[in-house]
């Protein structure tokens, strides 16, 4: 894993840190039966109103469809080819079961074409393979876990990031999740074995505003230089600080707990996550 830094020869090169391609991904064009059109919405509804601020643009994208609930137990799958994906920050690996389906997954750390992966209750606890947590050795680091069984991987899918199973109590495996915080999930939940690959993802520096709309994202203003009919947070003579920081709707940010105290999965929490 490595990242390309540039000499400043335009302005937009001087901050500019990618990722390398080359030697991690072997295929450029995604597999056409598991890909389907993306619309852009451009942050408006189903009225054409716009809903959700600082959007628009970007480059045309077309979705892979990523198997996130790794069903096609004990069949072997053999890794075709490591490909990148636009619409996330890890790499997919795309499989060749032995009964003649294709699938996606979210690409671990040391995963390389060629390597067979399966799924299931009785495979080995091995890095890309997809078991239930009663069958993962405590200590293990997993990605891609389910929060509920057969609902599909939920949590820890994003490049370089990973849990660690605990212990287990009961019926539950007690997890501690990216973010720090520890809880508990069924042991009938699925988890996949291993690191989410492309780790280096968190070193990428864009080095330039026209990166960002390549991406979607438009200018985004504060709250302070706005007016006061505008934001809670504008006006005032001269420049201010803009007071107690808060939305735009008026609700508290930095700091305010935002959590419905009487929410039914807190049960299952067992640490907060750390600040």
């Amino acid at each position: 894993m490595a990242v390309r830094k540039f000499k400043p020869t335009t302005p937009g090169q001087r901050h500019k840190v990618i990722g390398v391609f080359k030697g991690q991904i072997t295929a450029t064009t995604p597999e056409k039966s598991l890909t389907v059109g993306k619309r852009s919405t451009g942050g408006r509804n189903s009225s054409g109103h716009l809903s959700t601020r600082y959007r628009g643009g970007g480059h045309k994208r077309k979705l892979r469809l990523i198997d996130f609930k790794r069903t096609n137990d004990g069949v072997p799958a053999t890794v075709k080819s490591i490909e990148y994906d636009p619409n996330r920050s890890a790499r997919i690996a795309l499989l060749y079961y032995k009964d003649g389906s294709k699938a996606y997954m979210i690409a671990p750390n040391g995963l390389e074409v060629g390597q067979v992966v399966m799924s299931g209750a009785d495979v080995a606890p091995e890095v890309g393979n997809c078991l239930p947590l009663a069958n993962i050795p405590v200590g293990t680091l997993i990605h891609c876990i389910e929060l509920r069984p057969g609902q599909g991987a939920s949590m820890a899918r994003s490049a370089g990031t990973f849990a660690q199973l605990t212990s287990r109590e009961g019926d539950y495996a007690i997890i501690k999740l990216p973010s720090g915080e520890t809880r508990k999930v069924l042991l009938a939940c699925r988890a996949t074995v291993g690191v989410v690959g492309n780790s280096d993802h968190a070193l990428e520096s864009s080095g330039k505003a026209g990166r960002s709309r390549w991406l979607g994202r438009r200018p985004h203003n504060r709250g302070v230089v706005m007016n006061p009919v505008d934001h809670p947070m504008g006006g005032g003579e001269g420049r201010q600080s803009g007071g107690h920081p808060r939305s735009r709707t008026g609700l508290y940010a930095k700091g305010l707990k935002t959590r419905s105290p009487k929410k039914h999965s807190s049960k299952y929490i067992i640490e907060r996550r750390k600040k």
